[in-house]
């Protein structure tokens, strides 16, 4: 049962987090935003990792694939989101982000070979992307959700699907605290410094109003460092059953746009979500379909007659 408690909090908070970019980024632009969120939560993680004696991975690949996620898996697809939502709803960019799953079975087959695509894998990526057109298909008639913010959020799901292979193929081995750890200073030190080198003037953060502010730096202490705590206390209690926390993000994400912000919610955001998650769960099925369980026991009860 506190398990379960633990998951539907980290759900509310990711599934919160497109609706707190929205809130602040308008005010304080997409560097800005992603500069405070991870240099705050880079700042706190550090301080875990020195108490804890967690160090840096002693061999040259280890370090540059964690630099590599770092910018990559933080610092880019932050950014991608973040800018993206100047320009579309927080409900959509929520489902949007959805799609890391298929792109990540895409990348995983040329890469991974253990992960190679088979017949359930591409029908769910079909489904899974039939559904990510009837997304896109809203910002050819509405202004509000323009499709170079759909395509910037997708960006970051791509960058989050690349980054998932190299952490696979080069980072296994160390603890997930240091690659999350690690990885969110060197996102933090990749944002700040183009921040500072891109953005003139920075904003003021004086002038900001409290709610902006307010957003920010939960962004950076909630969504960030306590979501990725709660994460990974539920991957060590229940394994990989604490992905499914990406299944409860886009409902949550939608009702909290529409609610919170008054976004519109119409046919495509329902059903090209749906059909996101169909195919998403359709494909970690790996090929093997329930009509084919029930067949394969109805051969084994046949044998043992």
């Amino acid at each position: 049962m506190v398990q379960w408690i633990k998951f539907w909090i980290l759900a509310l908070i990711w599934g919160s987090s497109f609706l707190l970019i929205k809130v602040a980024v308008g005010d304080l632009g997409a560097f800005p935003l992603v500069s405070i969120r991870l240099g705050l939560a880079a700042l706190i993680f550090f301080a875990f990792l020195q108490w804890t004696g967690r160090k840096l991975p002693a061999t040259r690949r280890e370090m540059a694939a964690l630099i590599f996620v770092g910018v990559f898996n933080t610092a880019v697809p932050f950014a991608l989101i973040s800018w993206g939502e100047t320009k579309i709803d927080s409900g959509l960019a929520t489902i949007l982000n959805a799609t890391v799953p298929l792109f990540n079975l895409i990348f995983a087959h040329f890469i991974l070979s253990d992960e190679r695509l088979n017949l359930f894998k591409i029908i769910g990526l079909g489904v899974g992307f039939l559904g990510v057109i009837i997304l896109m298909s809203r910002g050819l008639s509405d202004t509000d959700n323009p499709v170079v913010g759909q395509f910037a959020v997708i960006g970051g799901a791509i960058c989050y699907a690349v980054s998932v292979v190299v952490i696979r193929l080069h980072l296994r081995r160390l603890d997930p605290f240091v690659t999350a750890g690690w990885s969110l200073v060197f996102g933090a030190i990749a944002i700040i410094s183009a921040t500072l080198i891109f953005i003139h003037p920075l904003p003021n953060l004086g002038e900001m109003e409290a709610k902006v502010l307010l957003a920010a730096v939960t962004l950076a202490v909630i969504n960030t460092v306590v979501a990725y705590f709660l994460f990974y206390d539920l991957i060590d209690k229940w394994g990989v059953r604490a992905t499914l926390v990406t299944y409860a993000m886009p409902p949550i994400g939608v009702t909290l746009g529409f609610v919170v912000l008054g976004e519109h919610i119409d046919w495509r955001l329902i059903v090209g979500g749906l059909m996101i998650v169909t195919g998403i769960v359709a494909a970690k099925l790996n090929g093997l379909p329930p009509f084919a369980i029930l067949r394969g026991r109805a051969i084994a009860r046949k044998s043992a007659s």
